[in-house]
């Protein structure tokens, strides 16, 4: 049965592409999670832990009464909401937090409810956006990061899960 709200069917989207995210990171052996194609960027095990990091610290903002990014700077909010993530060392682990993480913001974001994700939101320049403007680009960050796990898996010579599914091998 379709969702029948925006809020509904957005946290659906998220945990769908939160589930091919876990997907791709499973494609990748745990001996790889150091791997960056060069030294200024962020490794896979890097990847994952900033992904979490800004999807704890977007969904604990945004779950508040009165969210307001403008109280804090960026890295006090990392630090406020994510500090745990950085427990999380090993593939196992990493995966644990990034399903666990999904399933705890659906339920914040549902008990939050459609109507307040419309009310405005003081962002960290001053500009205001909705929660839900912002929820969506949470999850346009998620992704754009899944696809440089792809780029990477493909640097190490593995083939992304979601090209696997759409050519019919499986994954």
């Amino acid at each position: 049965m379709p969702n029948t709200n925006f809020l509904a069917e957005s946290l659906s989207a998220w945990r769908h592409d939160r589930q091919g995210l876990i997907d791709e990171v499973q494609n990748i052996r745990a001996t790889k999670f150091d791997f960056r194609p060069t030294p200024e960027v962020r490794s896979v095990r890097e990847l994952a832990q900033h992904i979490l990091e800004v999807a704890m610290m977007m969904t604990g903002e945004l779950t508040q009464s009165k969210p307001d990014f403008s109280r804090a700077t960026y890295p006090e909010f990392l630090e406020m909401y994510s500090q745990s993530v950085y427990d999380a060392q090993t593939k196992k682990e990493l995966i644990a937090m990034l399903e666990g993480q999904i399933a705890d913001a659906v339920k914040r974001f549902k008990k939050v409810g459609e109507a307040a994700m419309f009310e405005p939101v003081t962002n960290f320049d001053g500009s205001e956006w909705t929660r839900m403007q912002w929820l969506h680009h949470g999850l346009a960050q998620e992704m754009y990061h899944r696809g440089q796990i792809t780029t990477y898996e493909r640097l190490m010579g593995l083939e992304p899960v979601l090209t696997k599914r759409i050519r019919g091998a499986g994954g």
